[in-house]
């Protein structure tokens, strides 16, 4: 049995639903904590689901979090450590994913190396090259050089865990001045902090918009080498466009939302508040450059 688990609200079920679908076919399970209702009479459940609540939680982190966090965002990407910890009391391996994952391929060699390691983490592999879109560059230092949408653990990485609950509690928050970017630029300290931690330079994993033009295309000439696409909107912006490489699974993972969801249809959104607040500081950034 293989333990994957992701946090949702029910108005993401359906793309839990499709995270399920996508790995049931190579023996996964998915474990849900819901933060905000009960899916109990949905009959459209995928048969490898477990679903958990907030009432599991008895740990006074656990519990400063939840009492701390009011904005369903910001709670659900504190509550990933603890949950980690939590399933790991009674599993050997877990894996977290987000809910907008989908597995195309056999995803086994992950649990085989967290029999070796405690931690596993995936780049996010931004463009890095110095002389030429150097934003990007910056990005790595920005956002973080790992993404938070996957976390590898085994029974051992609970001191790892433990500490990264404790960050999640200090603060949740998007400030590129003071070097936070929620859940996420913790985890750059990781592999500083923390022994077995493997960071995880397979390209098929945590293939996105924001890293896919950063491969080379015969990586990919073997189908296997793909592993899972990371659906957030600048990949679903990218892998919409018909000669985009990715179109084809982009349609497939489209085709399984819709199976739950079928008024599903994605559309860009053209302005929110982190478009704006990356707006002014790309706008920011070129001022300050022109000084350099």
């Amino acid at each position: 049995m293989a333990n994957f688990c992701t946090i949702s609200t029910i108005s993401h079920l359906y793309k839990t639903y499709a995270l399920a679908d996508s790995i049931m076919p190579f023996g996964g399970v998915l474990h849900v904590l819901l933060i905000d209702g009960d899916p109990k009479n949905d009959i459209q459940t995928p048969q490898n689901i477990c679903y958990y609540s907030l009432d599991i939680f008895t740990g006074e982190i656990a519990k400063k979090i939840i009492s701390k966090y009011t904005n369903k965002d910001k709670l659900r990407w504190a509550l990933k450590p603890v949950f980690l910890m939590y399933l790991l009391k009674n599993n050997s391996e877990v894996i977290y994913v987000d809910n907008d994952i989908f597995f195309f391929n056999d995803f086994s060699f992950l649990f085989e190396k967290l029999k070796e390691k405690s931690i596993l983490l995936t780049p996010h592999f931004y463009e890095s090259d110095p002389e030429k879109n150097q934003n990007w560059l910056e990005a790595n230092f920005r956002v973080g050089l790992y993404n938070a949408g996957f976390i590898g653990a085994n029974s051992e990485a609970k001191p790892a865990l433990d500490w990264w609950a404790k960050c999640c509690l200090y603060n949740v928050k998007k400030s590129y001045k003071r070097g936070l970017f929620d859940d996420q630029k913790y985890l750059d300290l990781v592999p500083v902090i923390f022994d077995k931690v493997e960071i995880m330079k397979h390209k098929g994993l945590n293939l996105a918009g924001w890293n896919y033009k950063n491969y080379p295309e015969k990586y990919f000439e073997d189908s296997n080498n793909l592993i899972f696409i990371h659906f957030a909107e600048l990949s679903l912006i990218e892998f919409s466009k018909t000669d985009n490489q990715w179109h084809k699974n982009y349609s497939i993972y489209c085709d399984t939302l819709k199976k739950y969801n079928p008024n599903f249809i994605f559309k860009r959104k053209i302005v929110n508040k982190n478009t704006v607040y990356n707006y002014l500081y790309f706008i920011n950034w070129k001022f300050w450059k022109m000084f350099e």
